[in-house]
């Protein structure tokens, strides 16, 4: 039975306090309606079919009478889908085995990258009554088959519910200790669906727009660009979009942010979503930044991945460590709305879907007792202060910041664990904050603060046991510091995002990020730094330069002919007065990202061969090609001798001599100097 929006959003605006909110979304937040589930607002009411299961020679049918799902047997590949009268929802033109699948890419320590779709060699039914159908597609290792798969087994689960307008997804992973090393680059589902029905796609509220098809990255129709995911559609089959670039890294979104996505039908008006309730499965924490959807149509279940961080977040396991994670839940929801009504409130239903899941986590449902029920959780609550007494005397209340329990590591080490959970929440105004649904195991506490440079952790492991209430009472944050601000340039918020975002060359447009806050997504922004700066570099003036105008979103390297590049070097331009010649002066250079390059400091005389600081090689971001603004967090102190500087005005070099290729270069958060203590330029 196909979901009826028309009730839904009748039934929001008949609850009392709902007229006044514009979205649902808001609707949610204020907790208005939010007790409406969905399978409740099918119109006409009825009950709802329980849940079916039919077995083949080849192949597994579960169905509730709103959707039917075709697996493969043993494979567990998703071959089939058919909803509200589509025969299936996945590009029927592919093979079976490149519809919906569970894939990873993998490599031996030495060896060869492996995409690896993953085929279950076994198949059993874990439940099946009127209320579930769970099913496992199960492959398991053995030392005869090293070399040949990865040494996991891979137990692939799917689960349909009475009632429910999607299926559900997720898989145990496991390496015994006995079992060699190997290297876990990306893990992920894919669905492909089809392409003369799927043609809009959405990953936000303002990021949705008709897409190109497949057919127009074929040679002829277009032009490829830098690098192999960019293209220049120069024959599309819809000329409205001639001139425009398609590029798959344009549509990524950070963990914190990627909930639902998917793509909309509009005839007939039907909505494919890939909805995930919980980031705890997913590496990286909440800055992570994954793949949503992109042509094809695609839509992915990202769970691992070495986007915008490179060789540091690959997954790495050496002889005789074991290993197991469940990945999932995740959602596939589908939906549809009667001719005639908008399509693109397919959209706002899902966000309504996706605030049920995330309501609903933990799942009671899942069978597998490696997925942990909200019974078996505990919980972590309490209150982050800042103590910066340069700014104030009395605490400062970390408004916002963000508070994690992930594997016992170093400050910031989660931005690249990848082995194990994650739980994460904002702190509210107050600096209160409440991590529930804690998986059993021990943790560090994380925490970083906007508007503050650095990485709190808790010095002491905290233990998470089944049904526990841990209060942590008041956290003192103390953020790096030595003396005052003598002045600053950006916001310490781990992005490059408030610095000049330049107007892409009009030549390479995707117009969706025109007059848009992503105006970063743009391509090539990386060749604007050369037409802007043709001859000579960067300068910043304090006091008078503007940083959102007049400091380039990232240094670059200057192109000077065909595949030819030199390094830069910008300068900052500042005036101290009774400079302290004894002291100590501090640099604090906070790195939204850095792409195999290198920053090297000199101090009012760039001439020296010998810097008085420097980074050496850092950063596998990639961050510039992909249009991240930003990729992995890095922090560095610069001592600068009182000696160094002149009353009067100073300036400090930062040059990038990485030259290589076009994408080379840093983006910065935030650059202070501080003062040596207690000390005052006036």
């Amino acid at each position: 039975m196909a979901t009826k929006l028309r009730c839904i959003l009748d039934c929001f605006s008949d609850c009392s306090g709902c007229n006044k909110h514009k979205d649902s979304q808001n609707i949610i937040e204020n907790n208005h309606c939010a007790q409406h589930s969905l399978k409740d607002k099918l119109c006409p009411a009825m009950p709802p079919q329980g849940v079916c299961l039919h077995i083949q020679d080849h192949h597994v049918i579960v169905d509730n009478g709103i959707v039917q799902v075709t697996l493969s047997k043993p494979g567990g590949i998703v071959t089939g889908i058919r909803y509200d009268g589509i025969d299936n929802l996945l590009e029927i033109q592919n093979k079976e085995t490149n519809r919906g699948y569970w894939d990873l890419n993998w490599n031996e320590p030495g060896g060869k990258g492996i995409f690896d779709v993953i085929y279950g060699t076994s198949f059993r039914v874990i439940v099946e009554n009127e209320e579930q159908v769970e099913l496992s597609f199960l492959r398991t290792w053995d030392p005869s088959l090293e070399g040949k798969y990865i040494p996991l087994n891979i137990d692939k689960r799917f689960v349909l519910l009475r009632g429910s307008s999607g299926f559900y997804s997720y898989a145990i992973y496991e390496k015994l200790k006995e079992w060699p090393g190997f290297s876990i680059g990306q893990t992920r589902i894919t669905f492909k669906l089809r392409k003369d029905k799927f043609q809009y796609m959405a990953v936000a509220d303002n990021r949705q727009r008709k897409m190109p098809l497949p057919d127009d990255r074929l040679t002829g129709r277009c032009q490829p660009l830098a690098y192999p995911e960019a293209v220049l559609l120069i024959n599309p089959m819809d000329p409205e979009l001639t001139g425009e670039v398609d590029d798959k890294y344009q549509y990524s979104c950070e963990n914190k942010d990627l909930r639902v996505h998917g793509w909309i039908s509009f005839d007939p008006p039907v909505g494919f979503w890939q909805i995930t309730p919980s980031d705890e499965f997913r590496s990286g924490g909440p800055l992570k930044q994954n793949l949503t959807s992109h042509v094809g149509p695609t839509t992915l279940a990202m769970f691992h991945s070495g986007h915008y961080a490179g060789k540091y977040m690959t997954l790495e396991f050496q002889p005789g460590e074991p290993w197991k994670m469940v990945f999932g839940p995740v959602f596939i929801y589908f939906n549809s709305s009667t001719k005639g009504d908008d399509p693109l409130w397919l959209w706002e239903d899902a966000k309504i879907q996706m605030m049920n899941e995330v309501q609903s986590w933990p799942y009671s449902f899942p069978a597998s007792e490696d997925f942990q029920k909200a019974e078996q959780r505990g919980n972590v609550s309490g209150r982050l202060l800042v103590q910066d007494r340069y700014i104030s005397d009395d605490c400062i209340i970390g408004s916002g910041a963000f508070v994690g329990l992930a594997p016992p590591g170093n400050a910031g080490s989660w931005q690249t664990e990848c082995k194990n959970y994650q739980f994460w929440t904002r702190a509210d105004e107050n600096g209160f904050f409440s991590i529930n649904n804690v998986r059993t195991g021990e943790y560090n506490l994380y925490a970083w603060v906007p508007g503050f440079i650095g990485d709190y952790r808790y010095e002491a492991v905290i233990t998470i046991s089944s049904g526990c209430n841990v209060e942590m009472g008041n956290l003192i944050y103390e953020p790096p510091r030595d003396g005052p601000t003598l002045w600053e340039i950006g916001i310490p918020d781990r992005s490059a995002a408030e610095f000049y975002i330049p107007d892409p060359d009009p030549k390479y447009i995707n117009r969706l990020f025109v007059n848009h806050p992503d105006k970063f997504r743009q391509y090539g922004l990386w060749d604007r730094y050369t037409d802007l700066y043709p001859d000579e570099d960067l300068v910043y003036t304090v006091g008078f330069s503007d940083y959102s105008k007049d400091w380039f979103f990232a240094q670059l390297v200057r192109k000077i002919g065909e595949n030819t590049y030199q390094g830069t070097t910008w300068q900052i331009k500042f005036k101290l007065e009774n400079v302290d010649q004894s002291g100590t002066y501090r640099l604090r250079v906070a790195i939204a990202s850095a792409t195999l390059s290198e920053l090297q400091v000199r101090v009012n005389d760039p001439t020296t061969n010998r810097p008085l600081f420097t980074t050496g090689l850092i950063g596998r971001d990639n961050a510039i090609a992909r249009h991240g603004i930003h990729g992995l967090y890095m922090l560095y102190s610069v001592d600068i001798p009182g000696a160094r500087f002149v009353e009067g005005e100073n300036t400090i070099f930062f040059k990038q001599p990485r030259c290589n290729g076009p994408f080379q270069g840093i983006m910065y958060d935030y650059i202070r100097l501080e003062g040596p203590p207690a000390f005052c330029s006036t």
